[in-house]
This record gives structure tokens, C-alpha cells and sequence, in this order.
């Protein structure tokens, strides 16, 4: 009998250190190590918050929410909720036990061909996106900056084909405060200093107009050498700003009537993150050409998308344009799962309703002498904080030691995006950690 119970106990104790996040004893290595070997052996173009994550849970339980994890420990076991979702790829939880298994799966028979040769399983990735978009073809790239460029370029080849724009004249229009990415053609559109000194000389014929200002926008359209408008619903990396009820309609009546090109990049907005399938859905308004990435893999692996219909794709031609990872067959397949994910599991309407919540409450609880503003849709969210009485930066170290980690965008701005999954018990728990860490600020 005695064997027989020290036989379960060595049973219990393996089960328990498969699932411990991380068993103190058995470290390698701690959270300074991990910042000083970043510091020493990788550039230095981020600025992390000072938390070395290592696991993220991945555990599904059902619940009328359909209860998902939103953790990720530390090194040392320490547990968050994670406000950032890998700035929105992670919209669907960590380890999402489907999106994981299609990874496991499709990884063990084909993951790469290129599409010098046909898979079996692109098409069907294909036909399953353009149908829940209506769009008519998809053009698979890797990463959103990736998927941004392309979209420029067909708006480009468009624009000589269709619109006869001279050759090498034409034009495309971005919105003030915009962020697509760090390649010379991201920053080339950029009005952030941080982003585009230094990188110079840059993309001729990109130029900005200001953002949810529909009277600059026409003035720049009238214009016959432009081709395109590229614009997000909501701005990001700018703040979460949120633009005027009409704006996005605006902006399809403006490039109907001036035969443009209307770009919607809803890498950071798609996706359900809004708390609608796509921000422009608000507005029941349909992008000339629709841009994906982040959270279309899944937060498993790099996946992003043009979609546009015929008329507008079919300018691009074989051996214009192309990825060499791009629609491959691991990336497929994880993308068909996300995107099953985003329909069967009520991730939209969750984001939704407990944005509102999240929203309402903060208005309500938060000290209104240090934080100045509360905004966003669904659960893409952030506070503007009273610089005369705090720093962003240092409100996101102290809600790290709370146990909710999240990032700053500027000085001032705190975006909180969690995982879509989370469910409301879990939302009042990290409330709880943003108002209390908030209001201990003190005031004169």
C-alpha cells in the first residue's frame, strides 16, 4: 500500500511540474539575466518593460463566456494579465489549444513549398478569407508592414492601369500620426520624428493629411495624380484615436467621387479587436482594399493579407510581386484556424460588450485629476495620463507590480488591449489593478 501511495505522489508531483509555470528550484536563469543578455547580444531598438516572460497559459475551460486564460508568468513564476496581446497578434489568448493543434499538425506534413509550386492547402485558406470578406482574390504576405507596402504597390500599379496616371507620378495619401511599420517605406509616410530622421532619403510621392479632417482629405484627392488614400479606422500606436461618427464613410464617398483607392489597414483594429469583425463595419462601409495581419495568425506565427476584388487585383501579375513565405502551407492553416476561432467562439460580441464595461468603469473610478481622457472600441483602449502629475512609463512599471502588464504609446497614453477571450471576472480583477494603481498617484 505504501508503494502504491508514494507511486501516486511521484505521480501528482510530475503532473504538478508539467503544469508549474516555471519550477523555482530548477531556474536557469533569472529575470536580469534575461535584460542583460538582451542588452549585450541584440540591438537595441525596443524598450521593453522590465518583465521576462516565459510561459503563457494555454489551459481552456468552458464557462457561458467560454472562460480563456489571458496570463503569462515571469521567470520566476510571477503571474500577469496581459494588456498588450502582442500588440493585438495574441487577440484570440495564448496557446489557443485549436490554433496550436493546426500548428502541430500541418507542421508535421508540409509547412513550406513556396508558391512556385501549389499547395493543397492555400487555396482553401484563400477561399475561406475572401468569403468571410467579400472580397473576390487575397494576396498572403508575412508580416503587416509587409502587407502595407503591397497594398501601396497595387494601389500604385492600379493607379497607371487604371487611372492613367503618368508613369512613375503617382501619389498616395496617409493620414497625419499614421504607423504601419519601420521599413523605409512605413517611415517615408510617417510624421513621427522617431520613426523617420535618420532613414532619409524618402519614398517620393507619399505624402499626410490630417487625420478625421474629411475637408483637408478632398482637397488632397482633387488631385488626379493620386491613387490612393491609406488610412486606420482607429490609430494605434498614435493613442487609440478614434475618429468622428462619418469619418470612414466620408472617406468612401471622397474616394468614390475622386476615383481613389481607399487602403484600410486593420492589421491592429480587424479581427474582432473593436468589438465588430472590422472597425469599418461601424459604419457599414466597404475598403477599395482591405489589409490584415497580427491576430490573423493566430499570435502563433506571421500571417498577413491584401484583400481586394478583381478589378483592383488583377493589375499584379506573375513575377510582379511575391513572398517567399508568403500563403505557405503552415501559415494556412493556422490562418483558416484563427479566423474559425474569431467566428465560432463569440470573440467579437466578448470584446464588445466587455469594452463598454471596461470603459464605463474606468470613467467612473479613475481619478479625473490624473487621467485626462478614456477612450476606444471594444477592447482597443487607452488612458491619457496628466503628464503634470505622472509618466505613462512609469504608471505601466507600477502595474507591473500589480501583476497586469501593459504599454505605453508616447509619453502621456497607456493602451490596454487584452486577449478577446478574457471573460468578466477576469476584467474586473485587472480593473481593479489599473484603478488602484492609478489613483495611488498622488495629487497636489
Amino acid at each position: 500500500m505504501l508503494s502504491k501511495c508514494k507511486a501516486a505522489t511521484r505521480l501528482i508531483s510530475k503532473f504538478e511540474d508539467s503544469i508549474r509555470p516555471q519550477d523555482i528550484r530548477k531556474r536557469l536563469i533569472s529575470s536580469k539575466e534575461v535584460f542583460d543578455r538582451e542588452a549585450k547580444y541584440a540591438a537595441h531598438n525596443y524598450h521593453p518593460l522590465p518583465v521576462a516572460l516565459s510561459k503563457g497559459e494555454g489551459k481552456y475551460h468552458l464557462t457561458i463566456f467560454g472562460a480563456q486564460r489571458v496570463f503569462v508568468w515571469d521567470v520566476e513564476g510571477k503571474r500577469y494579465f496581459d494588456y498588450l496581446s502582442g500588440y493585438s497578434a495574441n487577440n484570440f489568448g495564448h496557446c489557443h489549444p485549436k490554433i496550436v493543434q493546426a500548428l502541430q499538425k500541418q507542421s508535421a506534413i508540409l509547412h513550406h513549398t513556396s508558391r512556385a509550386f501549389y499547395s493543397d492547402v492555400f487555396g482553401e485558406y484563400a477561399e475561406k478569407i475572401t468569403k468571410l470578406f467579400q472580397y473576390d482574390k487575397v494576396l498572403p504576405m508575412n508580416t503587416g508592414v509587409e502587407a502595407d507596402d503591397t497594398a501601396c504597390k497595387i494601389a500604385r500599379k492600379w493607379g497607371y492601369r487604371k487611372k492613367m496616371i503618368p508613369k512613375n507620378e503617382a501619389k498616395i495619401i496617409f493620414a497625419t500620426d499614421n504607423f504601419w511599420g519601420r521599413s523605409l517605406a512605413a517611415v517615408s509616410a510617417s510624421t513621427d520624428p522617431s520613426s523617420f530622421e535618420g532613414y532619409g532619403p524618402f519614398m517620393p510621392g507619399f505624402s499626410c493629411v490630417p487625420y478625421n479632417d474629411l475637408r483637408a482629405l478632398e482637397t488632397a484627392l482633387q488631385d488626379p495624380l493620386v491613387c490612393a488614400y491609406m488610412v486606420e479606422p482607429i490609430q494605434g500606436e498614435a493613442g487609440i484615436k478614434i475618429p468622428d461618427v462619418g469619418y470612414l464613410k466620408g472617406v468612401r464617398e471622397l474616394c468614390d467621387k475622386y476615383n481613389v483607392i481607399w487602403i484600410a489597414d486593420e492589421i491592429q483594429t480587424g479581427l474582432g479587436r473593436t468589438g465588430k469583425r472590422l472597425a469599418v463595419d461601424y459604419e457599414g462601409v466597404k475598403p477599395d482594399i482591405l489589409v490584415l495581419g497580427k491576430a490573423l495568425g493566430g499570435g502563433v506565427y506571421p500571417v498577413s493579407a491584401c484583400l481586394a476584388n478583381d478589378d483592383i487585383m488583377l493589375v499584379i501579375e506573375p513575377g510582379t510581386h511575391g513572398s517567399t513565405f508568403g500563403g505557405n502551407p503552415l501559415g494556412s492553416k493556422v490562418a483558416i484556424a484563427a479566423l474559425e476561432v474569431l467566428e465560432e467562439e463569440n470573440i467579437t460580441e466578448n470584446a464588445y460588450r466587455l469594452g463598454i464595461i471596461f470603459r464605463e468603469e474606468l470613467k467612473k473610478e479613475l481619478n479625473k485629476n490624473v487621467v485626462i481622457d478614456v477612450r476606444g472600441k471594444g477592447l482597443l483602449n487607452a488612458v491619457v495620463i496628466n503628464r503634470n502629475l505622472a509618466d505613462a512609463w512609469d504608471v505601466c512599471l507600477k502595474m507591473k507590480e500589480r501583476g497586469l502588464i501593459a504599454k505605453h504609446t508616447h509619453e502621456d497614453i497607456i493602451r490596454f488591449a487584452p486577449p478577446l477571450v478574457i471573460n468578466e471576472e477576469q476584467l474586473q480583477e485587472s480593473i481593479d489593478i489599473i484603478v488602484k494603481t492609478i489613483n495611488s498617484i498622488q495629487v497636489p
